[in-house]
């Protein structure tokens, strides 16, 4: 099977990202959201990032026009009938992903495969949503999606081998280094770094240092590009929480207990840089 169109659902953060590198590859895309205010807000977020490649000589004006005459805006999930291959991209919710993947399987032809960009979501879970188990699998990329080269593969019992090659195929073609993780909660990546977050919010939490304290520690002792609370507040404090109660529940184990600050800036609406406030605030 040949990938030459490619759909996003989600046109936020991760889906405009996902969408850019996919237009870059060559393929035509379709972004779609629930709001034509959300696609296009992900397709200027593309536009500025093309830009700057530009100014900074890393491509022509010529191949930044190419690239987003190749992605298509969408708000009727019913444009994904013609795609050879789907990434959701939505909002860390299982009951939204659920129905999300229902209406996938119902909308594109019998041969696409749907994949996932959840973070921590079991795919077989979300495969069991559809009647083709076997092209359902998890395509994870890391934030922010154009920078970062790690996607990591998560095949759940039912995914074909057809489906995690061409997966894999996809995302070296995408300039990206894929990974394989086993279906598990979290899967490899949140399952480390989301207790490690988890763990920075308690340590403030408990008044163990400050918020720059614990963040300098980190990236000066630990070398980490990014403290931990400031990492949280790019990720998303939201879904930091819903990461880490997908833990929670998935391992019945108490050390993926969510910190109370952190779902008490969440309530808030605190939700890092998204919303201007989180650990730290922002312009």
């Amino acid at each position: 099977m040949e990938v030459k169109t490619f759909g996003v659902v989600g046109a936020g953060q991760m889906g405009n990202g996902i969408a850019q590198v996919a237009a870059m590859s060559g393929l035509q895309v379709i972004m779609n959201d629930i709001k034509d205010e959300f696609v296009q807000k992900g397709l200027q977020n593309i536009t500025n990032l093309l830009t700057k490649a530009v100014e900074k000589g890393k491509m022509s004006a010529e191949e930044k026009d190419a690239v987003l005459g190749r992605i298509k805006p969408s708000v009727d999930l019913a444009d994904m009938s013609s795609v050879d291959f789907v990434v959701e991209a939505a909002t860390e919710n299982e009951p939204i992903k659920f129905q999300i993947f229902k209406n996938l399987d119902s909308i594109c032809p019998k041969d696409a495969i749907l994949a996932s960009n959840t973070s921590s979501i079991p795919i077989g879970r979300i495969a069991a949503q559809t009647q083709r188990p076997d092209k359902v699998i998890g395509m994870h990329f890391m934030n922010p999606v154009p920078v970062m080269k790690l996607v990591e593969v998560i095949r759940a019992l039912t995914t074909s081998d057809e489906t995690y090659k061409l997966t894999w195929d996809l995302s070296v073609r995408f300039g990206k280094t894929p990974a394989e993780s086993s279906d598990y909660p979290g899967f490899i990546a949140n399952r480390i770094l989301m207790p490690m977050i988890n763990e920075a919010v308690y340590c403030l939490y408990h008044g163990v240092g400050t918020r720059e304290d614990i963040d300098t520690v980190m990236k000066l002792g630990m070398n980490h590009p990014m403290g931990p609370l400031a990492l949280a507040d790019l990720i998303g404090l939201d879904t930091c929480l819903a990461i880490m109660e997908t833990l929670f529940v998935g391992f019945s184990d108490s050390k993926y207990r969510p910190c109370p600050l952190l779902r008490k800036y969440v309530e808030a609406g605190w939700l890092g840089r998204k919303t201007g406030r989180g650990f730290y605030e922002y312009k």
